[in-house]
């Protein structure tokens, strides 16, 4: 008798391509596949989603690769992109790494699987912590993080150091999540080092990574050990925040207030104190380290490209004036600001891939039979840069793709940085207010000066960020006003801070 997983009569664990995919002949794998091994000759397994763009470049919009005993069927061309997105036919899969995170986010939002009740359960009852109105309660509180941010800044520059892009967005952004979702501060910005929480959610998430290519468990017994005491170490620290508020007055309707107090609309039922738990992980590790990235990617193009950087910069002193402090409708006026931040996470979505699997047997796009339960996993950064959508030069940085204009010409489900269908991210506007904001407030404040020999290197573990991005600040002096083009773009895209003068 097979074993299934409760509720669905699909086997448990992991389910190869041979199991899911009739036809898995006609789908390409890499040359010089090898017997047992597989398709590994030239693999890194520390960047197995950069390895996958190579052989997608390679192969096409679908490829198969297997990995010792493992086969996956990759799929990164528009069309049937589009057709997964189809809620009537697919679901979100939940396999390789995010599976091997449910030890320590169990049946979080992120990680339940779909036959769970508590992913239903924790979404009615946290919805509302999104909406416009809980959004504005946030805003005052990201305005006080980022304000720590730049004073940190303000020191590194007077110091004559550059700044640390991914070390300081990661406490900015943890700090961020913690406070407005359940008044915590993990004091990230008076620490050397990263906070131990930080420290301990890489390190899961890393392990999780490793996971997905080892041929056996067992050869990673002192990694394991290592994520044991990080999941501990995880777990001890929101129990002691969760403990915290329960004995105070509560936290104003914040997230942690809805996890522990509101009941469902409809059934009345409430989360548990574990499913708590689990949730509150969820959050501070999903809901910091794709923003933190988004926001680091976002720099470092803002740095090599400094004409996009000053029409952004023309457009935060248009658009917020003499305003010593923006206003929560104030940051989405900044739509080239915007445009910046959405053309870096077309190019490197921070969470870089996700997984559909079959509702019933059906056929992908017309062409490739699945069974019920077959899964794909779709490469975001594939999708984002096929050609057929996105031209021949998908490579190249450009905001101006986002243009209003140039999104109403291309077809639906082309740019999935957060997901899709029921299952997507439900952070998003939170995560893209946020980063809209801190990029407005650093435009305003400094000139970011790149590293003329730094290369980007993107770091993988399970999310990407890029590695080792320094930045050499100057500070600016007062915002220059400019008036308004047709397109609602601040003129003069050459204007720089009247220090510096043009072109500088």
């Amino acid at each position: 008798m097979t074993d299934t997983t409760a509720g669905t009569g699909l086997p448990k664990g992991f389910r190869g391509a041979e199991q899911g995919w009739p036809e898995l002949r006609r789908i390409p794998h890499p040359p010089r596949r090898i017997p047992l091994i597989g398709d590994v000759l030239g693999a890194n397994r520390r960047t197995p989603l950069q390895d996958s763009l190579k052989y997608a470049a390679l192969l096409g919009p679908i490829y198969r690769r297997k990995i010792f005993n493992r086969e996956f069927v990759f799929v990164g061309g528009a069309d049937l992109a589009a057709d997964l997105a189809d809620e009537t036919r697919f679901a979100k899969h939940v396999g390789l790494g995010i599976a091997n995170l449910r030890p320590v986010a169990g049946d979080g939002l992120f990680t339940a699987y779909n036959h769970e009740p508590n992913w239903q359960l924790a979404h009615d009852v946290l919805a509302p912590g999104f909406s416009r109105e809980a959004m504005e309660g946030y805003h005052p509180m990201m305005l006080a993080v980022a304000e720590r941010l730049t004073d940190h800044w303000d020191r590194e520059l007077a110091a004559g150091r550059a700044v640390d892009v991914p070390g300081d967005m990661t406490k900015l952004t943890l700090e961020t999540i913690a406070r407005t979702g359940f008044g915590h501060d993990f004091g990230s910005f008076e620490r050397d080092r990263p906070h131990p929480f930080v420290s301990a959610m890489v390190g899961t998430l890393t392990y999780a990574q490793r996971l997905n290519t080892a041929p056996w468990a067992g050869l990673l017994r002192e990694a394991a050990r290592r994520n044991e005491a990080d999941i501990a170490y995880l777990n001890r620290t929101v129990d002691d925040l969760v403990r915290e508020r329960q004995g105070t007055s509560g936290g104003n309707g914040d997230l942690l207030d809805r996890m522990l107090e509101t009941a469902h609309p409809e059934t009345g039922e409430r989360l548990s104190a574990e499913n708590v738990r689990r949730q509150v992980i969820t959050f501070l590790v999903a809901g910091h380290e794709t923003t933190s990235g988004a926001l680091s990617f976002a720099l470092h193009y803002l740095s090599r490209h400094p004409d996009v950087a000053a029409r952004a910069r023309a457009e935060v002193d248009r658009v917020w004036g003499d305003t010593e402090v923006p206003g929560y409708d104030q940051v989405a006026k900044l739509r080239y600001v915007r445009r910046v931040l959405d053309e870096s996470l077309r190019l490197w979505p921070t969470a870089p891939a996700f997984a559909r699997e079959a509702r019933e047997d059906t056929v992908l796009a017309g062409e490739h039979p699945m069974r019920r339960g077959a899964w794909t996993l779709v490469l975001t950064p594939m999708l984002h840069r096929d050609p057929s959508v996105w031209g021949a030069d998908a490579e190249r940085f450009d905001p101006d793709r986002f243009d209003p204009r140039a999104v109403r010409t291309r077809a639906p489900h082309t740019f999935k940085p957060w997901g899709t269908g029921a299952r997507a991210c439900i952070g998003r506007q939170f995560a893209l207010h946020e980063a809209t904001l801190v990029l407005g407030l650093l435009l305003r404040r400094y000139e970011l000066g790149a590293d003329p020999d730094y290369r980007l290197k993107v770091t993988e573990r399970l999310t990407l960020m890029p590695e080792g991005l320094r930045l050499r600040l100057e500070r600016r002096s007062v915002p220059v006003t400019v008036a308004p083009t047709a397109d609602g773009d601040a003129a003069g895209a050459e204007l720089r801070c009247p220090v510096h003068g043009a072109g500088d």
